[in-house]
């Protein structure tokens, strides 16, 4: 199985500081959705681990963050591909979960589901926390320079992160194996 785990705000949508609270502010970045549905078609399952914390912090419920990523589903459907296991972390950062990265408790709960080791796997995010937490569990850190990448990137990374512009950009490199 070609698996690839994508985290959420920054990579495939804008980000905010202040919460994407609402179906409105979820906005796909430019070519993050096609990205997705490419490597769909190209025999890729692509998995979502995205830390949530503005439902612990009362900004959104969990009925509006199931909108959002029905629409992500939408989105990829619509351009003939087909979006993999989405989970997320509800906690907040001092709930002191096993899932909310740079813990990596997501990503073993996408391996558990597909039934596959994480070793090697890509884990694509903006932050050193997804960096964090897929060396936690031997998957490959991609950083995109997207969301929170620019200030990542001024930050020291762990041993052997690659790094891209964007998430189209990785899924070119991903199509070319």
């Amino acid at each position: 199985m070609k698996l690839l785990i994508l985290d959420r705000d920054g990579v495939i949508n804008h980000d905010s500081d202040a919460y994407i609270k609402n179906l409105e502010e979820w906005i796909p970045l430019p070519g993050a959705i096609e990205a997705i549905a490419s490597l769909s078609k190209a025999g890729w399952t692509v998995a979502v681990a995205t830390n949530q914390s503005g439902l612990a912090r009362g900004y959104y419920d969990l009925a509006t963050l199931d909108a959002m990523h029905a629409r992500l589903r939408e989105l990829v459907a619509e351009q003939g591909g087909e979006l993999g296991l989405v989970v997320h972390c509800p906690h907040g950062p001092d709930d002191g979960c096993d899932c909310r990265k740079p813990k990596p408790g997501m990503l073993r709960t996408i391996a558990e589901h597909y039934q596959v080791s994480l070793a090697g796997v890509w884990f694509v995010g903006d932050s050193s926390g997804d960096l964090d937490a897929a060396r936690a569990v031997d998957c490959q850190p991609v950083l995109v320079k997207t969301g929170k990448g620019q200030r990542t990137l001024a930050k020291p990374l762990p041993a052997g992160t690659l790094v891209f512009d964007d998430l189209p950009a990785v899924a070119a490199q991903l199509l070319l194996r």
